[in-house]
């Protein structure tokens, strides 16, 4: 699967932090159900086996809901259960060696903090950028802040889809218009919300509307 900007509108990274009483099976339903343009599975904890079965199911809803579906930090995970690819930090595996593993027909996502390391990402065979975090966010306090500034520069200096993320939510997202990114990336404020369904439609129309004018 090769991407499209339009499948960068609402990036959505998974997090069991906020399940509750819920199933998280059905929490990642719901986000796709309504309005989810690509998915990517975050977890730290879990076994390589409960990793891998929890992964695998998650293919199937994303391949349902025709969404795009990476696999955080694990290169191994991601070709056991035929993800659509990976997505790597700067302390993770380096995007080049990334590359040669998954071949060229995988998704293969970079998180960035600088205009040298997106140069660099993209250069080494990324398809898309995460640049962040771009406010203050709870997922990662300690996460260094990029300026919008930096957001802008980046967008204009490589050629592939950016996304924005780190604490981007509803009262903040409009912040982001027009510097250039093809969607934001989100976490909480999608998983930490009392109603799943209405954050995800409410944060996919924002972020088409943001896209759209810049």
């Amino acid at each position: 699967m090769k991407l499209d900007r339009e499948s960068m509108i609402l990036y959505v990274v998974t997090d069991r932090g906020w399940l509750g009483n819920n199933s998280f099976i059905k929490q990642v339903e719901e986000v796709l159900q309504n309005g989810a343009t690509f998915l990517q599975l975050r977890e730290k904890d879990l076994s390589y086996n409960d990793f891998l079965k929890e992964a695998m199911e998650i293919k199937v809803l994303a391949d349902k809901y025709k969404v795009p579906f990476v696999i955080n930090d694990n290169v191994e995970i991601a070709l056991a259960c035929n993800a659509d690819g990976v997505h790597v930090g700067q302390d993770d595996m380096p995007a080049k060696e990334v590359r040669s593993l998954i071949g060229e027909n995988k998704i293969l996502g970079v998180s960035v903090q600088t205009v040298e390391q997106a140069i660099k990402a993209e250069k080494d065979g990324a398809d898309y950028l995460g640049v962040g975090a771009i406010f203050s966010t709870s997922t990662k306090p300690d996460a260094d802040t990029v300026s919008v500034e930096t957001l802008k520069t980046i967008c204009q200096r490589v050629s592939i889809p950016v996304v924005a993320i780190g604490g981007i939510n509803e009262k903040n997202i409009m912040e982001l218009k027009g510097t250039g990114i093809s969607g934001v990336a989100v976490v909480s404020a999608i998983f930490a919300s009392p109603d799943i369904a209405r954050a995800t439609r409410t944060l996919f129309e924002l972020s088409k509307r943001m896209v759209s004018s810049s």
